[in-house]
């Protein structure tokens, strides 16, 4: 088997990109382009077993890895089945000292689960996958905000919004409702592999009209920041607007920008220059240099003085897909 090398997006809510090495059972992961993690699962617990639907199997830790600190070794246990995992993760840490300074690599998790709104439309994303073996079909049609959003995140017109009194994360609260209520009241959602040219192939989904399946959809029925916002009164077009504007730091990870967006979404994401600092280096391109740089500097600057922090939160690395529901 090669060794495959590629970027898969953090979803529901979205949140960047993972880049991942990854040989058979062994894989190595990043979320900044710094640090990276490497696990390994006993695939040899899967002999015998009906392989037709996806089962979780424990993960150990080989290691953590940086330029700066080098590589950290998990636990050590003496043992057939370790010795056959330590192999395997050997090999995914000799790649990645050849690999790590070629990131991004390429997204490859063109199988996309949407929700869809009243009219069987892309809505918002809330799943995705590598490999067709790892669709997933036993999990909810919702859209959630996520708890960095609740702890931070606010709008411009939020005095104009239904809010709960005093409720801690009442924008986003709001946003997860306003959403998932363009869903209609039996929210459904449809997984699609999309295809070169952006279109997609309908396929199965949760609580889906079974006509819908095996329909194609161009690529213009998907939105490109992952949230549709079309079809909004002036208020919630602001809300919306404003929630992408606070993604943006993440947004920049997504290959397939046009050049004006990718422009405005670099200048909305330099006021949250933590971010920037920890993502940077997992963007496909940069048209602002000087911009981008200069929210870099100002990260360090607040890194050296921890009390004027600006409020970012920053996650800090681990292997997301350890947790098999979509990641908070």
């Amino acid at each position: 088997m090669p060794i495959a090398c590629y970027a898969q997006r953090l979803l529901n809510p979205f949140r960047g990109v993972i880049n991942c090495i990854r040989y058979e059972s062994a894989e190595a992961v990043t979320r900044d382009g710094v640090r990276w993690d490497i696990y390994v699962s006993n695939d040899r617990l899967l002999e015998g077993m009906d392989t037709g639907r996806r089962v979780q199997i424990s993960d150990i830790r080989y290691g953590n890895w940086s330029p700066e600190t080098g590589l950290k070794r998990g636990p050590l246990y003496p043992s057939d089945d370790f010795r056959y995992l330590e192999h395997r993760g050997a090999i995914v840490f000799e790649h990645l000292l050849e690999v790590h300074d070629r990131i991004p690599f390429p997204l490859q998790d063109r199988f996309e689960l949407w929700l869809l709104d009243r009219e069987a439309r892309p809505l918002a994303l809330l799943d995705s996958a590598v490999r067709r073996e790892d669709i997933e079909l036993d999990q909810s049609a919702e859209w959630r905000a996520g708890e960095s959003c609740r702890e931070s995140f606010t709008s411009t017109v939020a005095d104009r919004l239904a809010l709960e009194p005093g409720a801690e994360g009442a924008v986003a609260a709001y946003l997860s409702r306003h959403i998932n209520v363009r869903a209609g009241s039996s929210p459904a959602a449809q997984w699609f592999e999309r295809l070169p040219d952006g279109s997609g192939a309908g396929m199965a989904g949760i609580d889906l009209d079974a006509a819908l399946v095996g329909r194609e959809l161009g690529g213009g029925e998907f939105p490109p920041l992952l949230l549709a916002t079309h079809h909004q009164d002036a208020v919630h077009r602001q809300l919306y607007s404003d929630f992408l504007r606070w993604q943006a730091p993440w947004l920049l990870a997504l290959p397939v920008l046009d050049r004006q967006t990718r422009e405005r979404l670099e200048c909305e994401a330099c006021a949250r220059p933590l971010l920037v600092a920890q993502q940077y280096r997992l963007y496909p391109e940069i048209i602002n240099m000087p911009a981008i740089r200069a929210a870099r500097v100002e990260a360090m600057l607040r890194r050296s003085r921890p009390e004027d922090g600006d409020g970012d939160s920053v996650i800090p690395t681990y292997y997301i897909e350890l947790h098999p529901s979509p990641t908070e």
